[in-house]
């Protein structure tokens, strides 16, 4: 019932959305709904987009979570948080009002910590939501004060109202605004350096809510940016421009390097999303520093755009598929998957969609997008802008290190988790997911194939909210052959899919004629060169982590690996080994060097102030004769 209500609630999302970008609805307020403020909604192009997004996604995991949650047994509460989770996500898209915003944006937090919370029985499940729960808070600080002092010094809390009063604040005000903004919505979206709950929340989650999460939840960070800095206050200053793309490049790389080095197949698909909020960031950032130049400008927002729909897409099936892979066999450790090519081939085919989507290769969904990032990056006017010619080639560079370095990624998940040969008597014995599951799967790996071969389909949604945020403007014609404004450059994903498929058609053809003659008899029945071994073992093949040993020892600075040898010698001489055991264990480097510093530091205050508990009832009102004291020097 509860997975039922999630795809209905969802596809309401979609059918409003779309209409929203294609006409507008509101503004409505509900008065009676909340006391004194009320609750005001309006559904702009903007909005409308995410609205779309954000319900079929949910539409997706709602049929998904029907046979999920028979199969992992979800305790009910988490049941009856999704459909709420995904109401909040949509009411915070179509909210008209600063406060209307905030109120949905705490609905939207608080149901998502619950649902990372589901077994909180395990330490690892309390650990993650103790982190999501500390910096959600924190992002929200940070947006309460931005939004506040923005709705104060334009005396109205009205989205519309705001667009037009924000041009005339103070420079200092807006600066303000704009930092807390990209503080509290990048905290959402997962960017450097307040991503950390996004590695540790996604894992612990049921597959589900990980889903909603990583594919629908962050994107309303990235909308936050969007409506706020690019609509309400921009066009700003260059240095905003210069912001986004700095923070959404280093996001992107060292996500993907995460992910690249990752052996827990969920924790490496939540890297991946800080990875893509990175990309879409950096195109975000790119659109800013390139206004003065429309047609370069709107091909990086398209990109932006075009990514996040993509994103959503690959990301919402790949965290599906691993969820039927965790309910097959229990495991989420690529090192002692393996074969699961045979026992769950339609898993394995979605698996492979997404990956093919998160590896920006041709005929994912997140090649078109990709490469419309490069080439606004490339097409930058350098002539007579010194920062643009400054800035704009390690951009470049950053973006195709990115890609290669997510083909690396998942290389790894698809050939070590699906294709090898099994690694535990788990993975040997799994079978395929229940068929609701597969429905919810199919749903995802469609809209993947869609935005794969026919990104011309989002072309009337991305146009109508091109013109609201640039206003009339040059934008990328997505058609069957997608043509640059203003620029040498064209593509057509549809194209190089029927190239594809003649190719592959042509292939076989060749091998089944090839192979259609009588094979000769042959003296010797051998088998085959095997490299000095008849039979292949598990033990033979490429792990996870030896497949990624190469780059963290390129990259040993930023992942900043602990590893131990340790050698234990024989009783009779010391020249003798009896074993030598090597171990070694990957954090997250900004997390050590960041955040437990201020853990220890609280937890030491906290001690402090524990002591000064004593249960003592004097000391109390000591205290708070103390406190009333300065109170009234200071007033005084």
């Amino acid at each position: 019932m509860t997975g039922g209500l999630t795809a209905a609630v969802g596809l309401t999302g979609v059918a409003v959305g779309l209409f929203g970008v294609v006409r507008g609805l509101g503004p409505v307020r509900i008065g009676w709904l909340v006391p004194l403020i009320g609750i005001r909604l309006q559904v702009d192009q903007l909005s409308g987009l995410f609205l779309a997004i954000t319900g079929a996604v949910a539409f997706a995991v709602g049929l998904y979570a029907v046979a999920y949650a028979r199969a992992e047994r979800l305790p009910r509460f988490a049941l009856w948080i999704l459909p709420l989770f995904v109401a909040a996500m949509l009411l915070v898209a179509s909210a008209g009002s600063v406060s209307t915003f905030l109120l949905a944006w705490e609905l939207m937090a608080g149901a998502s910590l619950v649902l990372v919370c589901t077994e909180h029985h395990r330490p690892a499940a309390r650990s993650a939501g103790v982190f999501y729960a500390v910096l959600t808070q924190l992002g929200f600080v940070a947006i309460l004060l931005a939004l506040s002092i923005l709705a104060a010094a334009t005396g109205t809390d009205s989205f519309a109202e705001l667009a037009h009063r924000a041009a005339t604040l103070p420079p200092a005000t807006r600066a303000v605004v704009f930092v807390l903004t990209v503080a509290g919505f990048g905290s959402k979206a997962g960017l450097l350096p307040l991503h950390a709950w996004l590695p540790r929340a996604h894992p612990e989650a049921p597959s589900p809510a990980s889903a909603l999460m990583s594919a629908a939840m962050v994107n309303l960070g990235i909308y936050g940016l969007v409506r706020f800095d690019l609509q309400v206050l921009g066009p700003g200053p260059r240095w905003w421009g210069l912001t986004l793309l700095v923070l959404g490049a280093l996001s992107a790389v060292y996500g993907v390097l995460h992910a690249a080095v990752a052996t827990d197949l969920k924790r490496l698909l939540a890297y991946s999303t800080t990875e893509n909020m990175g990309l879409i960031t950096l195109g975000l950032g790119a659109a800013l520093l390139t206004r003065s130049v429309p047609g370069v400008a709107a091909i990086a927002l398209t990109a932006s755009l075009l990514h996040l729909i993509g994103h959503a897409a690959f990301k919402t099936l790949g965290f599906l598929a691993a969820g039927s892979v965790l309910v097959a066999t229990g495991l989420r450790d690529i090192d002692r998957l393996g074969g699961l090519a045979r026992r769950m081939p339609a898993t394995t085919v979605a698996f492979g969609l997404a990956a093919l989507g998160a590896s920006g290769l041709p005929l994912g969904a997140g090649f078109v997008s990709e490469w419309l990032l490069l080439q606004a990056l490339i097409h930058a006017p350098h002539e007579g802008h010194t920062l643009l010619a400054l800035v704009m080639p390690p951009a470049v560079g950053a973006v195709a290190l990115t890609t290669g370095l997510g083909v690396a990624a998942m290389v790894k998940a698809f050939g070590v988790g699906f294709l090898a040969r099994p690694r535990s008597d788990a993975a040997a014995e799994a079978v395929e997911a229940p068929t609701g599951m597969l429905a919810g799967m199919a749903v995802a790996a469609a809209a993947c194939v869609v935005c794969a071969v026919a990104p011309a389909a989002s072309g009337p949604l991305l146009r109508d909210v091109l013109h609201q945020l640039l206003g009339a403007g040059s934008a990328p014609r997505l058609g069957l052959l997608l043509r640059l404004p203003g620029a040498a450059g064209s593509v057509s994903a549809t194209v190089l899919a029927a190239a594809m498929g003649v190719a592959v058609l042509l292939a076989l053809a060749l091998a089944l004629a090839a192979t259609g003659a009588r094979r000769r008899p042959s003296a010797v029945d051998a088998p085959l060169w095997t490299c000095g071994a008849e039979r292949l073992t598990p033990r033979m093949q490429y792990t996870a982590t030896s497949f990624a040993q190469p780059l963290q020892r390129v990259f040993d600075d930023v992942l900043r690996p602990d590893t131990d040898v340790r050698i234990d010698h024989h009783a009779e001489s010391r020249y003798l080994l009896s074993r030598v055991a090597y171990s070694g264990r990957l954090t997250d480097a900004i997390e050590d060097r960041l955040y437990w510093p201020v853990v220890r530091l609280v937890r030491t205050v906290a001690r402090g102030l524990r002591r000064a508990h004593s249960g003592s009832v004097h000391l109390y009102l000591a205290y708070g004769a103390i406190g009333l004291l300065l109170v009234l020097v200071l007033a005084r």
